[in-house]
């Protein structure tokens, strides 16, 4: 019996293959005109650089949870496949973290767009909910874009400049 496609299963320890990022990605960080962060995941690296004057509260926010050691050792928890993929809010055994800071103000309406390899802020109905959690758009989300303020969309505020294919191995698992 069984049959069908066979994917990767989630990583219950997920420890990443390294704990520096690689000369590869240091390079593409230095190329890059805006701030930026090297993610290690145990399917590998991933480059953002970090738009702060399209998003400068989101990109603040970012950077905090970054400094104050927040997403160490936590998960990418939800795998959207073709979708999303979202991390930022749990550790190991799906166990939720607090925030450490208050919920953002929207900054969705910036002209940037939810495009492949995009970093958005994930948040809950209300539009100035977002935290510490975050997403890659695996794809061209357009229509999480701001529409309007009825409609406002996710905040984008970074870009993989280096490891789309980490992107990609994740959205398969």
């Amino acid at each position: 019996g069984g049959g069908g496609v066979q994917y990767p299963q989630p990583n219950p320890n997920p420890s990443p293959t390294t704990l520096s990022c690689s000369p590869a990605s240091l390079a593409a960080s230095a190329a890059s005109p805006w701030g930026t962060v090297c993610m290690l995941t145990s399917s590998g690296e991933i480059v953002v650089e970090l738009y702060d004057s399209y998003a400068p509260q989101t990109v603040a926010n970012f950077y905090n949870y970054v400094a104050a050691g927040f997403y160490t050792n936590t998960l990418i928890h939800r795998v959207d496949r073709d979708f999303v993929i979202q991390g930022g809010g749990y550790a190991p055994g799906m166990v939720a973290k607090t925030p450490l800071y208050a919920p953002l103000k929207l900054e969705s309406n910036n002209g940037l767009s939810n495009l492949r390899g995009t970093l958005a802020m994930a948040r809950r109905s209300d539009p100035d909910s977002a935290t510490s959690q975050f997403f890659f758009n695996v794809r061209d989300n357009t229509s999480l874009d701001y529409q309007s303020a009825a409609n406002p969309g996710y905040t984008v505020f970074g870009r993989i400049i280096s490891g789309l294919p980490t992107l990609d191995a994740i959205n398969v698992v």
